[in-house]
């Protein structure tokens, strides 16, 4: 059984995931504000935390950040805020993805089963796409049929594919892109992301006009969809 942990402080909204998370076998643990969550996920360590941004005694980013320092449990913001950049800022912190409330429950729970796909996959050695297999210990993209010759990658396509394949399901912002491929004092370059993403989609996907794997999240980043997640 999964253990959750559910961080907010509007009581008809975590009674309603309770009740709903525990109908489908999850074990529930609750929290009202950033201090509770931090000291109930020490005493019960939580498989998945779903978090609201807009907590009376701190910035969910805070508690991003205290959790961040001892787990690598995947993380989904609840927020009521619209703007991108309280978005960002929780990606960046540590969080895995986000909903922007109002939700519906079921967006939730397919958002939640998507992260926690993620934790297996991480250290997986391959991942495939359509017709292609992205073999992470062998530093390769081979045909998945097993014929033929492997698609050839640029070093830095490679980097931002890994970064990709080994976070499915997860919106990965642009500035972390960013920072991880070309480094500090390049944040602002997205025209380099928007390049290499066109020659990987050309490379990889079935139609890169319509892409299946290598998805775009507007204004905010990129996400990974494997061959097994939901439309």
């Amino acid at each position: 059984m999964s253990r959750v942990l559910v961080v907010d402080d509007e009581p008809q909204i975590v009674r309603a995931l309770v009740v709903n998370m525990r109908a489908r076998g999850y074990d529930v643990h609750t929290a009202a504000d950033g201090a509770g969550a931090l000291r109930v996920a020490g005493l019960y360590p939580p498989d998945l935390v779903v978090l609201d941004l807009g907590l009376p005694d701190m910035e969910g980013t805070e508690v991003i950040a205290g959790l961040r320092g001892w787990t690598t449990a995947p993380i989904i913001v609840l927020t009521g805020r619209t703007e991108q950049i309280q978005k960002i800022a929780a990606l960046d912190a540590g969080a895995d993805d986000y909903v922007t409330k109002p939700f519906g429950i079921e967006e939730l729970f397919a958002r939640m089963r998507a992260v926690s796909r993620r934790v297996t996959a991480q250290h997986a050695p391959s991942a495939r796409l359509g017709d292609w297999v992205v073999d992470l210990a062998a530093h390769r993209v081979r045909p998945a049929s097993g014929a033929g010759d492997d698609q050839k990658l640029t070093p830095t396509e490679w980097r931002i594919l890994e970064i990709l394949v080994r976070n499915p399901g997860r919106l990965i912002t642009k500035q972390h892109l960013l920072h991880e491929v070309w480094g500090p004092g390049y944040d602002t370059e997205t025209n380099y992301l928007r390049l290499y993403l066109a020659q990987l989609r050309r490379k990889l996907e079935p139609d890169p006009g319509r892409p299946t794997y290598l998805l775009t999240e507007t204004g905010m980043g990129y996400r990974f969809r494997p061959d097994d997640a939901e439309a």
